[in-house]
């Protein structure tokens, strides 16, 4: 008798141990935390550094305290050019920066760039993530998109006051990639560089303008020297901007936690579309009252006149990747079509 009661004992105790056991393993790969390091090429000062560093917060926060991610700002993981192919290979788990600088890679997102008649930051910003979720382009199946923006319309801004687009046949204006077909569109003058050469290209007169969105008046401080803003969204394009993540460091999370970040990801758009407009006319509205910087507004018949002279640039590329086999048709109509909607 006593030996039966001794062996339930033992039975029991065994259980209880093993269940204790589980239990506390579960518990500890419930609690496991997930660090990862995000690779930004934005200056620190920079307001979107700032809230790229909310939008790892405010993970942080929601998966409460299961995944940190800690934001490197200003290029110190990776150079610029070589942030995308940072969170492919896994030296950053995330990355933010341009499509523009990895011109070739990816030919889908590039008609983004391209001067499709943008008027803001915000519409622009909606149209790459619909173009994306419309497309999923393969050629971003080597990470786990996370988010997109883009930044509000790019214009002709000059050192000297101008009063139609006519007149910048001749002048030197700073560009880059495709945007130097715009310039070219106009009898100007391409000059490629980086922005951080722009101001003293400025400043020594080895350029006469730039073609780029109104936040780099107060930012780069450019509006020290331009004078003179064309507000003529005919030729507006923008520059594509991704929030990717290496796909081991996200095949790594559980469902739940992918799917807070997901959420998360989802909000942040919209914030960045509305900080790049806010930016513009903050930029903008300085100048104007401490420089009597000069906005020349166009109307709406001189702004269809550009979008005709910006066709064949766009066509150009349509016929171009067609011969690659890409839905290019498809991808323009799209566009254009999602531009009309939402103006």
């Amino acid at each position: 008798m006593r030996r039966i009661l001794f062996v339930k004992l033992l039975i029991v105790t065994l259980i209880a141990t093993s269940f204790g056991v589980f239990s506390t393993s579960l518990k500890a790969a419930e609690e496991k935390v997930y660090r990862f390091r995000y690779a930004n090429y934005w200056p620190t000062a920079h307001q979107h550094a700032a809230l790229s560093d909310q939008w790892c917060k405010e993970i942080e926060k929601r998966t409460n305290g299961r995944v940190k991610i800690t934001h490197f700002s200003g290029a110190t993981i990776a150079p610029a050019q070589q942030t995308y192919d940072a969170a492919v290979k896994g030296i950053a788990d995330i990355s933010q920066c341009l499509f523009a600088y990895t011109t070739g890679r990816q030919p889908m997102m590039e008609l983004i760039d391209y001067p499709l008649g943008y008027t803001s930051a915000v519409q622009a910003t909606g149209l790459i993530n619909a173009y994306y979720d419309k497309f999923k382009p393969k050629e971003l199946d080597d990470v786990k998109v996370l988010y997109l923006h883009a930044h509000g319309p790019g214009l002709i801004q000059t050192k000297k006051v101008i009063a139609k687009m006519e007149d910048i046949k001749g002048l030197r204006i700073k560009c880059t990639g495709i945007n130097a077909k715009i310039v070219q569109a106009y009898e100007g003058v391409p000059v490629t560089m980086p922005i951080t050469e722009t101001y003293d290209a400025l400043n020594k007169g080895l350029a006469d303008g730039v073609l780029l969105p109104l936040e780099v008046l107060k930012n780069w401080k450019f509006g020290e020297m331009l004078h003179c803003s064309l507000r003529n969204y005919g030729s507006g394009y923008t520059v594509g901007h991704f929030v990717v993540m290496n796909k081991k460091s996200w095949n790594s999370l559980p469902p739940d936690l992918q799917k807070i970040m997901e959420q998360v990801s989802k909000e942040w758009p919209e914030k960045h579309g509305k900080l790049w407009d806010f930016i513009d006319k903050e930029s903008l509205e300085y100048y104007q009252k401490q420089k009597g910087h000069t906005l020349i507004e166009f109307s709406k018949e001189e702004q269809d006149k550009t979008k005709e002279k910006m066709k064949p640039i766009i066509n150009e590329w349509v016929q171009a990747k067609k011969t690659m086999g890409l839905p290019a048709e498809e991808a323009l109509k799209f566009c254009l079509d999602w531009l009309k909607a939402h103006p």
